[in-house]
């Protein structure tokens, strides 16, 4: 029978032949994310974990990285409430705060495998199909229930194949791929799927794939995963991570699917999600000459290397308006260290840009970066929902990196296509 890639790696982890769309099937994670809400997860379940104990020390992922440092008092006490809950049951894999965004953590320190089942109390989770994961968010009493046995259950989600064409052109990044997508299909056109993606992959690099798999979650998926090749191995290599090449898997040539969606990327332009729904797309163009007063590089969709160094080369040696401020928060201290070896932190703060510390910074708008009532940011986030950065009566636009530092030179809405002589070759 053939499967689709969800299919199979549900069904080796269920220990059965196979599954079909709909199936119920009990599986045991290769490992379970938490960050700063592991406070609220392990209060769930005190008197269980006293108790019986945690099922496995090797099962939990923490990573410190929403309010970090703390932000107050509230935000301290459950930080060492979550470093006590580390040391009382000897969690092997704790990530303080300054090792950076989750997501990013899970895959630097090789965590996230080929073939491997995560889930996460975070429903951008997701990211870790960029290296052939089934990985997906689950929520807090999920989490807490998996930290005592161990084991949870998943519906075997349908799939959705997206067959991709091209390259993309000069000017073009991965954000603006996986926005047009969500702007085509609706923020739901995905909802509880998962999505393949085929064809010209080869074309992407591993900062694109992790910047398109981290926003499946964004038109509804269960998960977003590409297959493993050479771009992955190349990646892990660099990690300096082995990994088991009989454990990847993917789909059947002849595997089954809910809805099959061919995208050209050498169509592809410049956009940006307008206020409050990621799946209000539009070009750049449209609507060039609209003002901010922030702009915000990095999160764990674009605040890798890649996406600072094209932000560098755009505003080195100039200056941002005298009207934005332009803030820069590096995925995680290896990114950051990366970018200071090359100068591009440098770079970015002789141009006027604020650097934050590596983790999620002003995202989720409770730690740094806070809009005010009235103000407008353009983010290279993964959101734009009302309330988002803090503020309900702020508005938050989405765009990739280009675009941002675009922005930021000019004071008003760019196309980066329009800085092409000094942006930075793909």
């Amino acid at each position: 029978m053939a499967m689709t890639f969800a299919e199979k790696v549900l069904a080796r982890k269920a220990g059965i032949d196979t599954v079909v769309p709909g199936q119920i099937v009990t599986v045991r994670p290769d490992h379970l994310l938490t960050h700063d809400n592991t406070d609220a997860i392990v209060a769930k379940i005190k008197d269980e974990l006293d108790t019986y104990g945690l099922i496995d020390p090797s099962l939990p992922i923490v990573v410190l990285d929403h309010v970090t440092p703390a932000a107050n008092e509230k935000n301290a006490a459950a930080h060492r409430r979550i470093r006590d809950f580390v040391r009382r049951f000897d969690v092997r894999h704790f990530y303080d705060i300054g090792f950076g965004i989750c997501h990013q953590v899970v895959l630097e320190e090789g965590l996230a495998l080929p073939g491997a089942l995560l889930v996460g109390s975070d429903s951008h989770t997701c990211s870790y199909g960029a290296v052939g994961a089934f990985a997906t968010g689950i929520d807090r009493t999920e989490a807490a229930a998996l930290l005592l046995t161990g084991e949870t259950w998943l519906r075997v989600p349908q799939s959705l194949k997206v067959v991709l064409h091209g390259a993309l052109p000069q000017g073009v990044e991965a954000k603006d791929l996986i926005l047009s997508l969500i702007g085509r299909i609706g923020a739901d056109g995905a909802n509880y799927a998962a999505v393949e993606f085929h064809g010209a992959v080869g074309a992407l690099s591993m900062a694109d794939r992790i910047t398109v798999a981290n926003m499946g979650v964004e038109m509804g998926a269960k998960i977003a995963v590409f297959p493993v090749d050479d771009i992955t191995r190349i990646y892990f290599q660099g990690l300096g991570v082995a990994f088991d090449p009989t454990a990847a898997l993917w789909a059947d040539p002849d595997a089954a699917y809910a809805q099959v969606i061919d995208l050209d990327l050498s169509a592809l332009v410049p956009v940006i999600a307008l206020p409050h729904q990621v799946d209000k797309v539009e070009p750049v163009r449209a609507h060039q000459g609209l003002t901010f007063d922030q702009l915000f590089l990095g999160t764990c969709t674009n605040g890798r290397i890649e996406d600072l160094r094209v932000a560098a080369e755009i505003l080195r040696g100039q200056r941002i308006a005298s009207s934005v401020r332009l803030l820069v928060t590096p995925a995680s201290r290896r990114e950051l260290e990366q970018a200071m070896e090359e100068g591009v932190l440098l770079a970015l703060s002789r141009a006027g840009a604020t650097i934050l510390p590596a983790g999620c910074g002003p995202c989720l708008g409770a730690h740094l970066g806070v809009l005010a009532p009235g103000e407008r940011c353009l983010s290279t986030a993964n959101r734009n929902f009302e309330g988002r950065m803090g503020c309900k009566d702020a508005e938050i636009y989405l765009a990739g990196a280009a675009t941002v530092a675009a922005t930021a030179l000019r004071g008003v809405l760019t196309d980066p296509r329009d800085l092409a002589p000094t942006t930075e070759a793909r």
